[in-house]
């Protein structure tokens, strides 16, 4: 058992160094991507190593410092950030604001006992409470997406004492029992199975299918408690539903007494252009899960807000009954949000986004009539997608990108899709180069086809 203890004192004291260095020698940069390599296919996940390189085929990039729109790896190499941390960079990579935050709380208090009050959790619910569209007011906070998730699945049940809950195909909700349930994608549902009792599935984008499941589930005497809904499907592919979708779907839900949830996970926070997506579409859900973006790059923090009428008896005179993590809502995680939220507003960040993706957007429609390989564009804000005819080509100019310095990632439900989600805070000469970068990654990836086309007929 010493020796034991003393190789794992070793092996922490060595990363510790790591961590204190200001500056890394060649021999530091070295190991640190060999072992990052050996760690991942020893002790977290070997499939990973193998995903990563789905996104750049020849390379597995190693992440080591960032700085507003870009990182590095540990050879000092530069990259402009369109991978985004899948919407938690809203701010930026070490936003200076939110940074100074966290360390001032970290200074005095950095976890709180559940049992007791803690005043930032306090003063970021009321935060929240502020922004949120219409009459959403009470708050739960939680650690991660799949918890929040979770939560308003199980807040929706116990609330409305109703049991069916709609999703939609694709969607993505989390992978944990109840939110792999509500997830339409099979592949990552699966290994979940059986899932939870009482959940349908209907074709996203679609209203009146979303109405006909309801109408036929009361029709044989079943309950809905709810519907589940991305504003945009992102990671089935950045999939944007008809202009009036969610007015409908609030529409139905207020007809047959059925909660909206809207899952503003990758989406809020100015994502799309305005503080919640919802609210560009001036629909005000019963209960809005929100997350990634708010910890501003720097604290995992996440959560639910509902409607006050929705705290029934029971889960005021029982609130324990809601999941309780003994982090969530963690002070240093409230700070970080209390900032993000402060810096959002000042900057007016989600007219930023609207403005810097639709000029993002005209050069990117350009693109597209000149590069066959490039079948579509679309996206709202800074949420991104382009389409491409296989997922081989879209790897291809991911791989063709990341040797031009930019770092640009599929989509999980359908990896003919690349994804461009970087920071709010990017400047319009970065997504000048982004696009000219691109221009030169589809050529030369089209260039290579057409030369690989070659030489198959020659052979």
């Amino acid at each position: 058992m010493a020796e034991k203890n003393e190789a794992i004192l070793r092996e922490a004291t060595r990363a510790l160094e790591f961590i204190y260095k200001d500056r890394l020698s060649p021999g530091d940069r070295e190991q640190i991507v060999n072992e990052s390599i050996e760690h991942f296919n020893e002790h977290v996940n070997p499939g990973w190593l193998r995903y990563s390189k789905s996104v750049a085929m020849d390379t597995v990039l190693v992440e080591w410092e960032g700085t507003q729109e870009t990182f590095k790896d540990p050879y000092g190499n530069e990259f402009v950030d369109c991978l985004g941390g899948c919407g938690a960079n809203i701010a930026g990579h070490q936003n200076p604001e939110i940074i100074k935050a966290v360390q001032a709380q970290l200074n005095r208090h950095a976890l709180h006992n559940p049992e007791l009050l803690d005043p930032l959790r306090g003063y970021l619910a009321r935060l929240v409470s502020m922004s949120a569209p219409g009459d959403l007011k009470y708050v739960h906070f939680c650690n991660e997406a799949t918890e929040a998730i979770e939560l308003a699945l199980n807040f929706a049940r116990v609330t409305s004492d109703n049991y069916f809950i709609i999703s939609t195909v694709n969607a993505c909700h989390g992978k944990s029992f109840g939110a792999a349930s509500a997830a339409g994608k099979v592949a990552y549902s699966k290994s979940y199975l059986p899932k939870i009792k009482g959940v349908q599935h209907v074709e996203f984008g679609n209203s009146e299918a979303a109405e006909i499941a309801i109408m036929n589930l009361i029709a044989v005497g079943e309950t809905v408690a709810a519907v589940i809904v991305e504003p945009i499907q992102v990671t089935a592919g950045i999939v944007i539903p008809p202009d009036n979708y969610l007015q409908q779907m609030r529409e139905i839900c207020d007809r047959y007494g059925v909660l909206l949830i809207i899952d503003e996970i990758q989406t809020g926070m100015g994502r799309t252009g305005t503080f919640w997506a919802c609210e560009g579409c001036g629909v005000v859900p019963d209960i809005l899960v929100f997350g990634k973006a708010i910890g501003g790059g720097v604290m995992p923090i996440t959560g639910i807000i509902t409607r006050e009428h929705l705290w029934v008896e029971e889960l005021v005179n029982n609130p324990w009954i809601l999941s309780q993590p003994t982090t969530a809502g963690m002070p240093l995680a409230c700070a970080a949000a209390i900032a993000t939220i402060k810096l959002i507003l000042e900057n007016d960040i989600p007219n930023q986004i609207a403005r810097k993706g639709d000029y993002m957007l005209a050069k990117l429609k350009v693109l597209r009539k000149k590069h066959t390989i490039l079948l579509d564009v679309r996206g709202k804000g800074l949420l991104i997608g382009l389409e491409y005819p296989t997922p081989e080509i879209g790897r291809a100019v991911s791989e063709a990108l990341l040797k031009r310095g930019v770092a640009i990632g599929r989509a999980l439900n359908n990896p003919r899709v690349i994804r461009i989600e970087p920071p709010g805070v990017i400047r319009l000469k970065t997504i000048d180069t982004i696009v000219s970068k691109l221009d030169n990654a589809m050529s030369a990836t089209a260039k290579d086809l057409a030369l690989s086309l070659v030489q198959a007929e020659n052979n």
